[in-house]
């Protein structure tokens, strides 16, 4: 049987929700954690799974920072999609793992969004060999692009590179996260406590600051288009 806790427990689990603490930690307590105790910044993309299940419908989250983040600049990112859009979706159709795709722009960021099925490395080896020469127009306009074009000749390079630009993705349970923290610091058997906002956590959304939350939800649906379109006698 679980006891209660005690005022000081109650106490301590309810100052995140103080004023005059927020204020505390953000300008003092938290960096003082980063300083004494801090996390490093954990990779992109989705992390290696033997089960066949978990290399489905994946996600890559790619964050690609404009070299000019201004109106015109970022109105010249928007072009290069748009004169470019017809040979992106036939490269697509062509890795032939690709669910969907979409480019973003956010903030001071060229964005693409796609779901795809397998490996992060052969989707990303395939998507250049079919689409390179597009993507070396993107490199322009992106900083540090320049360095690895032509993309079809640094392929090894632009995956690591796109590794590096892909959102980390956090796993669904607070303590896969615990454990992925602890892999990268080469630490092993250590406990957690996830009964208020942990420690860990705040430090890691200070070394990871861009993340995607989970790994999505996933599922193929009990009906599907084309039956849909069948029983509403509606054809294609």
């Amino acid at each position: 049987m679980t006891s209660a806790p005690s005022w000081f427990e109650t106490f301590v689990d309810g100052l995140p929700e103080k004023r005059w603490f927020q204020f505390l930690s953000r300008y003092l307590v938290v960096p003082y954690w980063v300083w004494r105790d801090p996390r490093p910044k954990l990779p992109g993309g989705p992390r290696p799974s033997p089960q066949p299940g978990e290399n489905l419908q994946r996600m890559m989250n790619l964050i690609m920072p404009l070299k000019d983040p201004s109106p015109m600049g970022r109105a010249r990112a928007a072009l290069a999609v748009a004169q470019n859009v017809d040979e992106i979706f036939a490269g697509l159709d062509n890795v032939g793992t690709v669910h969907n795709a979409r480019f973003l722009l956010l903030g001071n960021n060229l964005c693409m969004l796609s779901v795809y099925d397998g490996d992060f490395s052969n989707y990303i080896r395939d998507f250049i060999a079919t689409i390179g020469s597009v993507f070396d127009e993107i490199m322009d306009l992106v900083e540090g692009g320049e360095a690895l074009k032509p993309t079809e000749k640094n392929i090894e390079r632009f995956i690591d590179w796109v590794h590096a630009h892909d959102l980390f993705q956090v796993p669904d349970l607070p303590t896969d996260l615990f454990t992925l923290q602890d892999e990268a610091r080469g630490l092993t058997g250590q406990s957690h406590s996830i009964r208020s906002l942990p420690r860990e956590y705040i430090l890691q959304f200070h070394a990871n600051p861009n993340v995607s939350l989970g790994g999505g939800y996933r599922a193929y649906p009990g009906v599907s288009a084309a039956q849909i379109r069948k029983s509403c006698h509606m054809g294609w």
